[in-house]
């Protein structure tokens, strides 16, 4: 199959588009883009690796769907379009670099200034349907994903993981942590937040690995 992608990654993930489940996925979700209102647009389907090239990956933040409400989600996971709210467990996530690194919250949602520094901003499902989360889960996607971490696992090394939440820790269970950072915790969301990622330091536990390792910090 010919999916827009980036280059580098497209060069790796080649051999997953001609596979039969993914040639179902992509017909499932041509029709649902018909039939109904599907997040993202189908253009920022992609979005977290077209903003993030595979020679350019530092870290990796794991999400589970795409927002399901209008003019949320764009493609890179906890990241909202300017001009719209940020949802909770976003401002959490600010809220702790605040406290973390003392960093003020920014203007808006906006994560694309993370992807273009190399922070794969990943969702382990890409779409969703209208105001249904989970609509599009055990579809196909989640084999797709799990396929990009088998090869950032297999390919590259000095990583930075953000797994928060027990989805996001399952996802990523085989991982080589002795060739990678892990960062785990609880999620931000409200319903969690203050029983373990409130504190957890991790954006600064990833900027003091990449540095030691030679590697340009995030400016988060």
């Amino acid at each position: 199959m010919n999916v827009r992608i980036e280059p580098g990654w497209k060069s790796k993930l080649q051999a997953e588009f001609e596979k039969e489940y993914f040639v179902k996925l992509s017909d499932y979700i041509r029709e649902e883009y018909k039939a109904h209102t599907v997040y993202p647009p189908g253009s920022l389907i992609f979005n977290a690796f077209d903003l993030c090239s595979f020679n350019n990956v530092k870290a990796v933040i794991i999400g589970q769907d795409p927002y399901h409400g209008p003019g949320q989600a764009h493609g890179l996971c906890f990241s909202v379009r300017e001009g719209v709210a940020s949802p909770p467990s976003l401002l959490n996530i600010f809220k702790e670099i605040e406290m973390d690194l003392g960093l003020k919250k920014p203007v808006n949602g906006n994560l694309e200034r993370w992807a273009s520094q190399g922070v794969l901003l990943l969702n382990a499902t890409l779409t969703v349907k209208d105001g249904v989360p989970g609509s599009h889960q055990k579809k196909g996607w989640e084999q797709f994903t799990d396929s990009v971490i088998n090869i950032l696992n297999n390919e590259k090394q000095n990583l930075v993981y953000f797994l928060w939440g027990s989805f996001a820790r399952n996802k990523c269970e085989s991982i080589d942590r002795s060739k990678n950072l892990i960062l785990e915790s609880v999620h931000p969301s409200p319903l969690s937040a203050s029983r373990g990622f409130f504190g957890n330091k991790h954006f600064s536990r990833c900027n003091n690995y990449l540095t030691e390792k030679g590697i340009e910090p995030i400016k988060w």
